[in-house]
């Protein structure tokens, strides 16, 4: 009985399996191919400030994501189909994206103000470069491992890590071999340009671009908005006039100011001040800081009403004398004898999130009479 049942049972499977091949072969048949050139765009994110970045959404949950002077980037939804003809300069990026080396600092406060802190695994800065509390316990932790420096990163890492996309700030095209390097191994490579937006709330306004990547636009929209509201009440103040100079003192005697195109320049502007170096506007070059000799820098800002020292070069001032030291000629400059003379902490321009506050730290500088106030978020007075 058990060779006869046997022998009635084999046709009975492969009957089967030749059905569920038919079904297969049908299904596969009917199933329509995804083409590239048939995909319509359904709508786009709004920017309010930022220029350097912009999101077409198409169905099903897919992006095209397009970086000036940086190239286009297709979000393809988990277990999403890749569109067949793809333009040859579209680069995927295969969504969950949970395995980031992220080595632009600028954007890691962005990640975190999103909850997007737990897809980041590797990190270009060590921990003791850190100044965001959750970045530097992370890598304390373990959950974020160091994988080296924009310029020489540990490939072998990178690549073991599994790490499915590379966040580069502009440095990396000093080094365009890293790059391509990281390409090779199949790792996209993003390079994030808030540096090049004008409007300080622009640079803020990336966080939408990683919500779109982690899928966390809600977060991101939430957070901005939040950010944008607090700015109304100093943006409806009219301007106190008073005129503010940003610098820090460079190892060779230079004084290294912003262009007035810069967004700090901006950021006076919208706190209610004016730029002392409000025309010197834009080079060749893309830099948006230039080198001036103290003697033009003596004579621009010497009446300024108030100096603001960038402590994130060679580390934060907390008195006078250690201005001076930089250079004896600022002890005649208006808002040296004033007490006037104020400097940034080194956390500014990792917490990208907190421009808004620097804008309201820099309108409570204009505005208030109180020489008591020595300590503002993002600045303090020098004694």
């Amino acid at each position: 009985m058990k060779t006869k049942k046997g022998v009635l049972q084999k046709p009975v499977l492969i009957f089967l399996i030749f059905f569920c091949l038919c079904i297969r072969q049908e299904t596969t048949a009917g199933a329509k191919e995804l083409l590239w050139k048939d995909m319509e765009v359904t709508g786009s994110l709004e920017l309010l400030y930022a220029d350097q970045f912009a999101v077409d959404y198409y169905n099903d949950g897919y992006a095209l994501i397009s970086i000036a002077d940086g190239g286009r980037f297709l979000l393809v939804p988990e277990n999403g189909a890749v569109p067949k003809e793809l333009d040859e300069d579209i680069v995927l990026l295969q969504q969950p994206l949970d395995h980031i080396y992220l080595v632009a600092t600028s954007a890691m406060d962005l990640f975190c103000s999103i909850g997007g802190l737990e897809c980041i695994t590797l990190s270009g800065t060590d921990a003791d470069g850190w100044y965001i509390e959750e970045a530097k316990k992370a890598m304390e932790q373990g959950t974020i491992a160091y994988a080296g420096k924009y310029n020489a990163p540990d490939y072998e890492r990178i690549v073991s890590e599994k790490c499915d996309l590379a966040v580069e700030s502009t440095m990396i095209y000093h080094n365009p071999e890293v790059k391509e390097r990281l390409e090779q191994f199949g790792i996209p490579v993003l390079v994030e340009r808030s540096s090049y937006e004008s409007h300080p709330l622009g640079r803020t306004e990336w966080m939408k671009l990683y919500g779109v990547l982690l899928g966390k636009e809600e977060q991101a929209q939430k957070v901005f908005q939040e950010q944008s509201d607090r700015l109304q009440s100093v943006l409806s103040e009219k301007n106190t006039g008073k005129t503010a100079a940003f610098f820090y003192i460079s190892t060779n005697g230079y004084a290294n100011v912003r262009k007035s195109g810069d967004y700090v320049s901006k950021m006076i502007e919208l706190a209610g001040g004016r730029y002392i170096f409000d025309d010197l506007g834009e080079e060749d070059n893309a830099l948006s800081t230039m080198n001036m000799q103290m003697e033009e820098f003596y004579a621009r800002a010497k009446d300024a009403d108030y100096l603001i020292y960038n402590s994130a070069i060679d580390g934060e001032l907390e008195t006078i004398d250690q201005l001076l030291e930089k250079s004896p000629l600022l002890a005649d400059f208006k808002a040296v004898k004033e007490g006037n003379a104020w400097c940034t902490g080194k956390n500014l321009f990792q917490e990208t999130t907190g421009l808004g506050v620097m804008i309201e730290d820099m309108h409570r500088m204009f505005t208030s009479e109180d020489a008591s106030l020595t300590e503002l978020t993002y600045m303090h007075r020098l004694k």
